[in-house]
């Protein structure tokens, strides 16, 4: 006779691990929330606000409303175009003499202050301690007819140079493209000193050991490792001193002329003095499109994404 057993009980199947809150999902949410808010109703609605207003039609008095007038756009850039590249022109000028002066003094700060490295970063961050209306003011002693500093050029004969470039006027260094330049330049090398000491800064100094092991020159050092490594400082450095002088105005007002006035000049104007709404927001984003076409292209051509 066969007896029949009974198989075994199965053992109960482990619990499912329970899904994690909903909560705890939601709170990147959460905490990006303000932000974005901040964003939208400081930046998007502006935007969206000045992007309607440059495709409306009718004047103070009566009133704007939209009639998606898009010829503005064009009878804006056919009259202001020289006004554009002007702006571009005295951004670039002052975005590679921010560059020329703030490359040395960052590699300084990185690897040779030693223990004035804070005294020298307060003094280069000092500026900020005072207004940007005041600086420009300041630079406008500094430039004045018979001063110390035009008397030094004069006789170094580098106003000769800067009249034949057409950068000056004879001996006169106020309300030139020069002076302008020189404005921009001052206001605007802390923007370029601080992105290079922190891209400066990261880099290995076993790296620069490595290379002086190998028997290389200082110059071939800093052309084959320490100017590679510091493209995102460079890169970083160039685009938030070119972006900001482009579109800068004060400069212009305080140390220029009718002669060198850019496309915040005009903009301003249009909104504050003469009125006329939708050119003013046709030419800011006329200006601000013109700004991310050549922002994007320098991107791609310095060959970098990890910016500063």
């Amino acid at each position: 006779m066969t007896t029949v057993t009974e198989a075994p009980p199965l053992a109960p199947a482990p619990p499912e691990p329970e899904p994690p809150r909903r909560r705890g999902r939601r709170t990147p949410y959460l905490l990006l929330l303000p932000g974005l808010l901040w964003l939208f109703v400081f930046f998007a609605l502006p935007v969206i606000y000045q992007a309607s207003t440059s495709v409306q039609t009718g004047s103070l008095e009566e009133g704007y409303r939209v009639t998606w007038h898009f010829a503005t756009y064009g009878d804006a850039l056919s009259e202001y175009w020289p006004q554009f590249v002007r702006s571009v022109l005295y951004a670039a000028s002052a975005t590679v003499l921010c560059l020329l002066l703030g490359y040395p003094l960052a590699y300084l700060i990185a690897f040779r202050a030693g223990r004035w490295r804070n005294l020298i970063m307060v003094l280069v961050i000092a500026p900020f301690f005072t207004s940007f209306l005041i600086r420009t003011l300041a630079w406008k002693t500094i430039l004045a007819d018979g001063g110390p500093l035009v008397g030094a050029l004069d006789t170094l004969h580098v106003l000769d140079v800067t009249a034949w470039l057409g950068w000056t006027a004879g001996d006169r260094v106020l309300a030139t493209p020069l002076a302008v330049v020189c404005g921009l330049t001052y206001n605007f090398l802390p923007f370029m000193i601080l992105p290079l000491y922190t891209s400066l800064e990261r880099i290995d100094p076993r790296l620069h050991e490595a290379a002086n092991d190998l028997y290389a020159r200082p110059s071939t050092t800093f052309r084959k490792v320490t100017f590679p490594l510091s493209m995102p400082g460079v890169v970083s450095g160039t685009l938030l001193t070119f972006i900001p002088a482009s579109g800068d105005y004060i400069n212009s007002d305080l140390l220029g002329s009718t002669d060198t006035r850019m496309a915040g000049n005009v903009i301003q104007s249009q909104f504050l003095r003469i009125l006329d709404y939708p050119t003013a927001a046709a030419l800011s984003f006329i200006l601000m499109a013109a700004i991310l076409i050549m922002v994007t292209l320098y991107i791609r051509r310095s060959g970098t994404e990890d910016l500063v």
